[in-house]
């Protein structure tokens, strides 16, 4: 959530933001009155309550006159009291019910519009010619079935659309990617983790996946846990209620977990293959540090994904991915696209976003600096989501007769083959 007092201080940047989002700006001024009915409330309470302690301490004093009438006083003072903290508590409420409602501030540096709207950055490695090689591309799932590496049928036959196997060297390939991933962020200074894939609602609640994306969430109703659709969660939600000390920071922790997503509105789009699926593996970097050092670390980020995917000798884009397109929580955030030749496109392979001080303050996550204490900031980059991972590799790296050739960061956590070769019918 944001800084209430920023918002008192600053209500136009908080309303250029949300319209900027594309939300409601006027949340913003709803906002605004229940948060001075919330402070008026508390004061009218305050006061009331001072009386009554006068008012008490005057009773044992008091003729008995004068104290058949005080304690007059102080009965109608208690009711009066007692109207005030409901009024107090209804207030502070809805505060509380409409900050959970609005997103993170933008940067000012995020460019303004709807998915279509990012700006490139970067581009990075050569596009294949497929055609100048003599041989026409295949997706990665034809690719999949040469190699016997993925089975969408008997995944679909199991548990229906968007599932999948990954068999043979496709399980393989999704160990090393996994194994590889984690050496570059350990070796980076990551602590690696493997985390809960289940979490409560205030862990879900404070990374700001029950807002806008919530209806893509997967919720277990008798149990009142939730599947995560990254680790994120579980990494933000690790040190919530707690204080941490500055000269700790940054902390940073690498995660993998299963991931879930109910791919929500995304009917028709991508369903061949296994590039949107409803649960898949993801490495996740995630780091605490201080609200000054957040874009700098936004940046780092950004580098160890960049030279991920340079690892993986993949072609690809760096995007500024535009107002309307970021998730509540992030105020920037930038996505790195590898080409997929079957698509003629750029996909997205991995995204970092700067969440400055937004999930800290839903979490109670706060770092002390000397005398002072106060909210830090968290956030979060994609190292390696698997399938697209792999979508990305096959079809980068195929060859004539369906092989497919190995990056060398690969080989190494796959016994040293140089290829992955079809399997014989």
């Amino acid at each position: 959530m944001i800084d209430l007092r920023l918002l008192r201080e600053d209500p136009d940047r908080v309303r250029a933001s949300q319209r900027a989002r594309g939300e409601d700006v006027a949340l913003v001024d709803s906002l605004i009155s229940a948060d001075e009915r919330r402070r008026s409330s508390g004061v009218r309470f305050d006061e009331l309550r001072a009386e009554q302690k006068a008012i008490g301490k005057l009773i044992s004093k008091a003729s008995p006159e004068e104290k058949q009438e005080l304690l007059k006083k102080t009965g109608e003072l208690a009711a009066a009291v007692k109207a005030a903290d409901a009024e107090q508590d209804k207030a502070k409420a809805e505060t509380e019910e409409l900050l959970q409602r609005l997103g993170n501030l933008v940067h000012p540096g995020v460019p303004v519009g709807g998915e279509e709207d990012f700006v490139t950055l970067e581009t990075h490695g050569t596009i294949r010619d497929f055609e100048e090689e003599g041989f026409t591309p295949k997706d990665h799932l034809e690719l999949g079935n040469i190699l016997g590496a993925i089975d969408v049928e008997r995944g679909a036959k199991v548990s229906g659309s968007r599932f999948y196997f990954l068999t043979g060297v496709g399980a393989l390939l999704e160990l090393a990617l996994v194994n590889a991933a984690i050496a570059q962020a350990t070796a980076a200074g990551f602590t690696p983790m493997l985390v809960p894939a289940l979490v409560r609602p205030q862990s879900m609640a404070g990374t700001g996946f029950l807002g806008q994306a919530a209806e893509d969430v997967y919720h277990l109703d008798k149990d009142d846990l939730y599947l995560v659709g990254t680790s994120e969660v579980a990494l933000a939600a690790y040190h919530m209620d707690e204080i941490i000390e500055a000269d700790r920071l940054p902390l940073r922790y690498a995660g993998f977990s299963p991931c879930f997503r109910r791919e929500a509105g995304s009917h028709g789009k991508d369903t061949r293959g296994i590039f949107r699926v409803h649960q898949f593996d993801k490495v996740e970097m995630f780091s605490y540090v201080d609200p000054a050092d957040s874009q700098a670390e936004h940046q780092r980020l950004l580098e160890w994904e960049k030279q991920w995917l340079d690892s993986l000798e993949l072609p690809y884009r760096v995007i500024d991915v535009a107002t309307g397109d970021l998730g509540s929580s992030a105020a920037r955030k930038f996505d790195c696209e590898a080409w997929i030749p079957t698509q003629g496109k750029y996909r997205e392979l991995t995204s970092t976003s700067d969440c400055t001080e937004f999930q800290s303050r839903r979490l109670s996550i706060r770092m002390r600096d000397g005398k002072q204490v106060k909210p830090l900031a968290t956030l979060n980059g994609t190292l390696c989501a698997v399938p697209r991972t792999i979508v990305a590799i096959l079809e980068n790296h195929q060859q004539p007769d369906g092989s497919v050739r190995v990056p060398e960061v690969l080989r190494p956590y796959l016994g040293g083959r140089e290829f992955l070769e079809p399997i014989a019918k």
